[in-house]
């Protein structure tokens, strides 16, 4: 009886702490001044990243996934615009 109910609880803080481990803000690191587009389409990624995590505390964590993985995708939303704005700077010399 004792595992059926500690090991869950355990199972849970566990993914918990990994969700935290993973879960870490996307950086800002476009340039606004030479690319003020890609740069607040990054500041809206790092919003919404942001909208998930109030969600993910609102609803205890369980999404079945689903929460981390949208983070996830817009990490590497996040990441593909940096390299955007490196490929722009590229072409810009």
């Amino acid at each position: 009886m004792i595992k059926t109910r500690v090991l869950p609880v355990l199972a849970g803080f566990l993914l918990f702490v990994g969700g935290i481990a993973v879960a870490q803000r996307p950086k800002e690191n476009v340039n606004p001044g030479r690319h003020p587009n890609l740069a607040e389409a990054q500041d809206l990624s790092r919003r919404a990243w942001e909208k998930i995590v109030d969600a993910q505390r609102a609803n205890e964590w369980d999404m079945d996934g689903h929460a981390q993985k949208a983070k996830n995708l817009l990490d590497e939303v996040n990441k593909e615009l940096k390299r955007a704005a490196e490929a722009a700077n590229r072409h810009e010399r």
